[in-house]
C-alpha cells in the first residue's frame, strides 16, 4: 500500500483516522485545502501514528509566509525525521485579487525555502502544466499533480524524467450505481474545479472540448476525473496512474464527509488480491 496514499481536506482529518490509515499501511496522508502555514495538524497526526508520513497538498504561497512555514518544517522534521513532506503550490487566480505570474512568485518561494534550509528533497510542487513540471524536477523532489487522469500521470513522467516522485491525486466513489456515483463525482469537480482556468487548460490539454467541461462537465469528463465502481474497478484506475509512471496514488474519497476507513480498507483488500 506505499504506491496508495490518501488525499483528505486538512479540516476533516482525526487523529482516528490517521492511525486507521497507519495500520493499513497506507503510505501517505496528504492535507489539503491549504493548511495555515503554522502546519500545527501535521504534529499531532505524525504523534499519532508509528510509519504513516504526512504531507502538505498543499501549502498555498499567497496565504502562508515561507518564513514561518519554513520553521514549521524544521520544528516537524526535528520531531518526527523524514515522515513529512512539504507540498507547495500557487493555488488559483480566481481566488485571490491581487494575482501575479504563479510561476515567477513559485521560483521566489523555492528561493525562499532555499534560504531557510528546507531541502529541496523534502518539498514537492502542485503541478498540472509542462513549465511547472520542469521547475519540479529541477527545484523539489517532484509533483503532486490534482484533478488528472493517468494520460496527465504518462506525459507528467515523460516531462519530469524517471527519478523525481509524482504522486497524482485520484478522485473515487465506491458505488457500483453509475449514476449515483457521478452525481457524487460531479458535485465534487464540478464546482469550483471546472470553473477554475488551470485545471480547464489542463483538461484541454488532454482533449476535452470546451463543451465537454461546461454545466458541470459530460459523463465522459466524470469518469475520466472520479474512478468509481467496486474495489476492484477502484484499484484498476489506481494500476493504470501507476502504469503510466506514478510513484504514489492520493486517492480521495468521495463523498469528502464520509468516512474515509472503510472505503480504504475496502481498496487494501483489493489491492493485496489483484
Amino acid at each position: 500500500m506505499k504506491s496508495v496514499g490518501v488525499w483528505r481536506p486538512y479540516p476533516l482529518v482525526t487523529v482516528e483516522e490517521a492511525r486507521a490509515l497507519d495500520r493499513l499501511g497506507v503510505g501517505t496522508l496528504w492535507l489539503g485545502g491549504s493548511p495555515p502555514a503554522d502546519l500545527a495538524v501535521v504534529d499531532g497526526l505524525l504523534a499519532a501514528t508509528t510509519h504513516l508520513q504526512v504531507a502538505t497538498g498543499i501549502v498555498n504561497i499567497w496565504t502562508a509566509r515561507a518564513d514561518e512555514v519554513a520553521r514549521s518544517f524544521h520544528r516537524i522534521e526535528a520531531a518526527y525525521p523524514g515522515r513529512f513532506l512539504l507540498g507547495i503550490g500557487a493555488g488559483h487566480p480566481e481566488a485571490l485579487a491581487e494575482y501575479r505570474s504563479p510561476y515567477r512568485a513559485l521560483e521566489e518561494y523555492l528561493d525562499r525555502m532555499d534560504e531557510a534550509g528546507v531541502p529541496a528533497g523534502r518539498r514537492v510542487l502542485a503541478a498540472l502544466g509542462p513549465r511547472v513540471l520542469r521547475l519540479s524536477a529541477r527545484r523539489s523532489a517532484g509533483a503532486h499533480p490534482y484533478l488528472t487522469t493517468p494520460e496527465h500521470t504518462g506525459l507528467a513522467r515523460e516531462i519530469l524524467g524517471a527519478e523525481p516522485l509524482l504522486a497524482p491525486e485520484q478522485k473515487v466513489v465506491l458505488d457500483t450505481d453509475a449514476q449515483r456515483a457521478r452525481d457524487i463525482g460531479r458535485a465534487a469537480v464540478a464546482n469550483p474545479y471546472l470553473q477554475l482556468r488551470n485545471y480547464v487548460e489542463n483538461l484541454k490539454r488532454l482533449g476535452f472540448a470546451e463543451e465537454d467541461l461546461a454545466d458541470g462537465g459530460t459523463d465522459a469528463v466524470v469518469d475520466a476525473l472520479v474512478a468509481h465502481g467496486d474495489a476492484a474497478a477502484v484499484v484498476g484506475r489506481i494500476e493504470a496512474h501507476l502504469a503510466a509512471g506514478a510513484d504514489q496514488v492520493a486517492v480521495q474519497l468521495l463523498p469528502a464527509d464520509a468516512d474515509p476507513v472503510p472505503t480504504m480498507t475496502a481498496l487494501a483488500a483489493a489491492v493485496e488480491n489483484a
